[in-house]
C-alpha cells in the first residue's frame, strides 16, 4: 500500500531542477522520512524563516557551491500557502521551479485544522485508516476527531467504562508519551465526562499533563498497600480521608492485570518512587514488590537487574526514528545513575553487572553511533514543535512569551550536565524543594560536542553555520541571544544574559535583573558541572558524588526560587553531556589543529585531517553539516579521548548517546 510520502516524493526526481521552492504551510517536507529520502536522493533541504537568514545561507552555503560545480539539488521549503511565495528574493524565485503541498490534498474528507494539528509521525497511521476505512462523505470537526481518536491512537471513548479501562488509556499514552494534541484531549475529556462514574476524576488534568498523572498514581500508592478493602468500603474513602491532592477516588485499582505491568515499568524507571510500607513485607513476594522500600542495597541491585535487561530489549537500532532513541535515553540513563552510586555493589547470575553493563553499554554505542552517522545531518531541519534539537529552544520559550502579554521565561544552562546526572540533580532538588514538579524531555545537542558549538547554537537558536565569527568562543553568546529576541519583538531592557554562576554568592547581580519590571527573558549559565568535569580524576562515579554535593549547597534551588518569585516560567537544559574514556595517545599535529580538546580536534584542512585520522584508524572524521564551511571534527574513537594512553578524563565532544541527548525540563513550584 503506497503511503501519504509517495504523493510528494514523486515529485522530487534529481537533475531535473537545481532549485525548488516548495510552499508547505503544513511541514509535510520536514517530516523525518520525507527528510531522509530526500537527503538519500541527493536534495539539500532548508526551512525559509527570514529573508537575511536565507540570503546567508543561499549565497555562503549554496551558490558558493554550485559556481564550483558540486552541489546537490537545493529544495526550500516555505511554510506558508503558495500565495506567500513572494516572500523568497526575486532572483532566487525567478530560478526556482515551483511546487505546493498541503493536508488538504492529502486528506481531503477530513477537517483540515484537526490533521494539521497532528504530529507529523502521526500521519502514517491516519493513511492507512483513510485507506482501509475511507469516509463516505466530508467529516466535520467533531466526526474527524473521533475517526482520529479511534484509528491512529487506538480510543474508542465510549468504550471506557470503568476505572480499570481510564486507567490503562491514561498508562498507555503517559507512559509512551503519546502526543495528543490539545484539541483532541478536549474531546475526549468532553465524552468522558458524560459518564457519571468519572463525574469526581480530574480528567482535564490527568490527560493532558503526564506529570500530574504521575502524581495522582503516587499519592494513592500507599492508599492501595493498606489493608486490602472491599467495593463498598472503596466507595466510603474520600480524598479528605487520606489527605489526597487530586480530587477523584481514593482506591483506584492498580492490581488489575492490564495496568499493573504498566505500574511495574513506571517504579523501574523511576517515574514512581517506591516507599516504606507497613504491609511491606506481606507484598514483598507479589507484584507490587517493584513498589516497596524495604533493603535500599537490595532495591538497587535489583532495579539494575531489571533495567539493563529492559534496555537490552528495548534499544533502537540504526533505522529508528529519532524519538525512539529520545525516549530510550532517559532508560540509560537510570541504568548509569544507579551503576556511578558510589555504593552500588550488584553481583547476579551471568557474572557481576560490571560485566553485564560493559557488554550493553558496547551495544547501545555500536547502535546509536550508526544511527548518527546516517541520520543526524537532517535533524536540524526537523519542525521545532516539539524542539528535537538544542538550537531550537528559544522558538519553545518565545511561544511561550507570545501566548501572554505578562508572560516571562528562564532558560537555564547547565553546562556540561548529563541526563543521568540530571537525575541526580532532580533528587536532591525534589528533597530540598517537594513542591517542585518537572516535566522532562530530551533533546539532541549539537556534534562536535563542544560547548562552542552547542551551547552557542542555543542561545543563537540557530544552527553553527550561521555564527562560523563566532564558533571557536562564547564571547558573542550574549549579542546572539538579544539577537534573537530582537526579532521576536523584544526590547533589549526586556533581555537578559548572565554566566559563570555556581555558588550562592553569584546569584546577588541575577536577583537585581529578574526583578526589573521589563525583564521579560532571561537566559543562565550555570557553569559548576562543567568545571567539576575538567578537575575530575574519579571518573563518573565521583561526577555524580560531587555533583550531589554541589546541588546539596542550595545554589540551584536558591536560584529557581529567585527566579519563580519573579513570575518566570523557568526551563533547564544541558549544552552537552560527558562520558569517562580512557586515552588513546595524543596526535603530534603541533599547531596544526585549529582547536585540541581531549575528545575532537577541529581542522580547517581536510588533508590535515586526514593525515592525523590515519594514526586513529577507528576516528571519525565528521562531515561538516550544520556547520561552518571549514570546520572539520575528527572525533576520538570510540570511549577514548586523545590524551596519553594512561589517563582517565572525564570529558566531551564526542558523539555517545550521554553526550548527545541532554535533559530538557520545565520545572514548576506547586
Amino acid at each position: 500500500m503506497a503511503g501519504w510520502r509517495d504523493d510528494i516524493l514523486r515529485e522530487f526526481t534529481p537533475g531535473v531542477a537545481r532549485l525548488t521552492i516548495a510552499a508547505d504551510p503544513d511541514g509535510l517536507l520536514l517530516e523525518a522520512g520525507i527528510l531522509e529520502t530526500l537527503r538519500a536522493r541527493g536534495f539539500q533541504v532548508t526551512s525559509f524563516e527570514d529573508r537575511i537568514a536565507f540570503r546567508f545561507f543561499y549565497e555562503s552555503r549554496y551558490r558558493s557551491r554550485r559556481d564550483r560545480g558540486g552541489l546537490a539539488d537545493l529544495v526550500v521549503v516555505l511554510r506558508g500557502e503558495a500565495s506567500n511565495l513572494d516572500a523568497i528574493p526575486y532572483d532566487v524565485l525567478q530560478a526556482a521551479r515551483r511546487l505546493s503541498f498541503s493536508l488538504g490534498d492529502l486528506f481531503p474528507r477530513l477537517s483540515g485544522p484537526v490533521v494539521s494539528a497532528l504530529d507529523r509521525g502521526d500521519l502514517d497511521a491516519l493513511h492507512a485508516a483513510q485507506v482501509r476505512e475511507p469516509p463516505g462523505r466530508p467529516l466535520g470537526e467533531s466526526q474527524t476527531r473521533g475517526f482520529i481518536l479511534r484509528h491512529v491512537f487506538g480510543v474508542a471513548p465510549e468504550r471506557i467504562r470503568q476505572a480499570s479501562d481510564l486507567l490503562r488509556f491514561l498508562l498507555r499514552r503517559h507512559y509512551r508519551r503519546l502526543r495528543l494534541p490539545p484539541d483532541l484531549e478536549g474531546h475526549l475529556v468532553l465524552v468522558l465526562r458524560r459518564d457519571p462514574m468519572f463525574a469526581q476524576w480530574p480528567l482535564a488534568r490527568l490527560v493532558s499533563d503526564r506529570e500530574a498523572f504521575f502524581a495522582f498514581l503516587q499519592e494513592r500508592w500507599p492508599v492501595f498497600l493498606d489493608a486490602p478493602a472491599s467495593a463498598t468500603v472503596a466507595a466510603r474513602e474520600t480524598v479528605a480521608d487520606y489527605g489526597l491532592a487530586f480530587s477523584g477516588p481514593a482506591r483506584i485499582p492498580f492490581d488489575d492485570s492490564d495496568v499493573r505491568i504498566y505500574i511495574d515499568n513506571l517504579f523501574l524507571e523511576g517515574a514512581l518512587r517506591p516507599i516504606a510500607h507497613p504491609r511491606g513485607q506481606d507484598v514483598a513476594e507479589s507484584w507490587a514488590r517493584a513498589g516497596i522500600a524495604i533493603d535500599p542495597g537490595a532495591d538497587r541491585a535489583r532495579r539494575l537487574d531489571r533495567l539493563l535487561a529492559s534496555v537490552e530489549t528495548s534499544m533502537p537500532d540504526d533505522a529508528a526514528p529519532h524519538q525512539d532513541w529520545l525516549a530510550f535515553a532517559p532508560r540509560w540513563a537510570q541504568v548509569n545513575a544507579l551503576v556511578f552510586q558510589a555504593d552500588t555493589d550488584v553481583v547476579n547470575g551471568d557474572g557481576g553487572a560490571p560485566v553485564r553493563y560493559d557488554r550493553v553499554r558496547g551495544r547501545i554505542d555500536e547502535a546509536f553511533t550508526a544511527w548518527v552517522r546516517q541520520r543526524f545531518e537532517t535533524l536540524h531541519n526537523l519542525p521545532p514543535s516539539p524542539p528535537v534539537m538544542i538550537h531550537q529552544i528559544p522558538r519553545v520559550l518565545a511561544r511561550r512569551l507570545h501566548e501572554s502579554t505578562g508572560a516571562k521565561a528562564a532558560l537555564v544552562v547547565m553546562d556540561g550536565l548529563a541526563l543521568d546526572q540530571w537525575l541526580a540533580v532532580r533528587e536532591v532538588l525534589a528533597q530540598q524543594q517537594p513542591e517542585l514538579r518537572f516535566r522532562e524531555d530530551s533533546l539532541f545537542a549539537w556534534i562536535p560536542t563542544l560547548t562552542m558549538v552547542s551551547r552557542q547554537a542555543c542561545f543563537a537558536g540557530r544552527p553553527p553555520f550561521y555564527f562560523a565569527g563566532s564558533i571557536d568562543t562564547t564571547d558573542r553568546e550574549p549579542a546572539a541571544w538579544r539577537r534573537f529576541w530582537g526579532d521576536e519583538g523584544l526590547d533589549p531592557v526586556a533581555v537578559v544574559y548572565a554566566k559563570n554562576l555556581r555558588e550562592r554568592s553569584d546569584l546577588g547581580a541575577v536577583e537585581e535583573r529578574v526583578s526589573h519590571p521589563r525583564v521579560r527573558v532571561i537566559g543562565l549559565v550555570v557553569d559548576a558541572v562543567d568545571r567539576i568535569m575538567h578537575g575530575m580524576t574519579l571518573g563518573s562515579g565521583g561526577m555524580h558524588n560531587q555533583i550531589r554535593q554541589w546541588t546539596r549547597g542550595g545554589m540551584l534551588a536558591a536560584l529557581l526560587d529567585t527566579l519563580f518569585d519573579s513570575g518566570f516560567t523557568v526551563f533547564l537544559t544541558s549544552d552537552h553531556g560527558n562520558v569517562e574514556t580512557r586515552g588513546c595517545g595524543a596526535p603530534k599535529e603541533g599547531s596544526v589543529a585549529d582547536l585540541r580538546a581531549q575528545r575532537v580536534r577541529i581542522f580547517s584542512d581536510p588533508a590535515l585531517r586526514s593525515r592525523v585520522a590515519e594514526r586513529y584508524p577507528n576516528a571519525l572524521e565528521w562531515p561538516a553539516s550544520g556547520l561552518p564551511e571549514g570546520y572539520l571534527a575528527l572525533l576520538a574513537p570510540g570511549r577514548q579521548s586523545f590524551v596519553r594512553e594512561s589517563e582517565r578524563p572525564v570529558a566531551h565532544g564526542g558523539i555517545t548517546l550521554e553526550e548527545v541527548v541532554v535533559p530538557f525540563v520545565e520545572i514548576e513550584r506547586a
